[in-house]
């Protein structure tokens, strides 16, 4: 078996398939490249910079390629109905980044509520504004998230520890035994922060109306998927204070994002760093490792 991990793996789990005499390449290739590439591949690993759409998939299915791995939850880039029609099985690896996905979304709200990121610009540029920058607590205050998934339950019990208080909504998990679930406008309106935790989406679940619902003053971050928010809607609200500060990991267009909504006051920024961890990326190694092994088994008794 050969595996091309076009944008990267952890050097544990390259060890790991090496040890069991399975080749690796580590090499970015950019679409063109990749398509000719790709014959030589059984396995190909990917995260958000490569993109598998139909005409890759066509070049692909006739080929040695059986098995596309996303290094990461989401699988928006890749076109899954098409592969799996065209007998190029589709997973991804759920398990390994909720809790670095969740500790960079508090990472946002405490920077947001205590002004952490623009005192520190404007610190460094000569400001002393200790009088400007007064701040609000976390403790205490609705927390609303929007999707109740691994990364949502464990951005709860996180954010439940510092003393919020945790509503939820998601649109099939209803019932849980330690937080309550209210319809989607209700969270809106009763929260005083806001993460969404959702799936790619046709049209932007956060939009004019949505932002007319909540609080003034609400604080609100996205670290989840770029669509999920209109910008423009967004920008509007930090321009006329509806929003108090905005968090913002993924963006519509990456990697070249609005310049209005990357240098805007009010906001806090990362660069899709939500899975960005030591840890994280080496549990993801491991469900790949995991993944590769149990599906070499499965072609290894299908030719038997």
């Amino acid at each position: 078996m050969r595996i091309l991990a076009n944008d990267g793996l952890d050097k544990k789990a390259v060890g790991k398939f090496i040890e069991e005499g399975i080749y690796v390449d580590t090499k970015h290739y950019e679409k063109d490249e990749l398509k000719d590439i790709i014959k030589n591949f059984e396995v190909l690993i990917i995260r958000s910079a490569t993109t598998i759409d139909k005409e890759f998939i066509d070049l692909a299915k006739t080929k040695k390629l059986k098995l596309i791995i996303r290094a990461g939850v989401g699988l928006d880039n890749i076109d899954v109905d098409y592969a799996e029609k065209n007998g190029i099985t589709v997973t991804n690896t759920p398990n390994a980044s909720s809790n670095s996905v969740a500790e960079l979304v508090l990472g946002h709200m405490i920077s947001l509520a205590r002004y952490i990121t623009i005192s520190n610009i404007t610190l460094r540029d000569g400001q002393w504004n200790k009088k400007i920058y007064t701040g609000t607590e976390i403790s205490g205050k609705t927390f609303g998230i929007i999707g109740f998934g691994r990364i949502g339950k464990a951005l709860a019990k996180k954010a439940s520890a510092l003393g919020m208080n945790v509503i939820f909504y998601d649109k099939y998990y209803k019932n849980d035994d330690n937080f309550p679930y209210l319809p989607f406008e209700e969270v809106l309106k009763r929260a005083d922060f806001i993460s969404l935790h959702v799936p790619s989406t046709e049209k932007p679940i956060i939009g004019e109306e949505e932002f007319k619902l909540m609080k003034d003053g609400v604080f609100l971050v996205n670290a989840a998927r770029g669509g999920a928010i209109d910008e423009d809607c967004l920008i509007q609200a930090l321009n006329t204070d509806k929003l108090a500060g905005a968090g913002i990991d993924v963006f519509m267009e990456e990697p070249c994002p609005k310049a209005a909504l990357c240098n805007h006051p009010k906001v806090s920024v990362t660069p899709h760093i939500g899975a960005a961890t030591k840890e994280a990326q080496m549990r993801i190694g491991e469900e790949i490792i995991d993944i590769v092994m149990d599906f070499n088994g499965k072609i290894n008794t299908i030719a038997i």
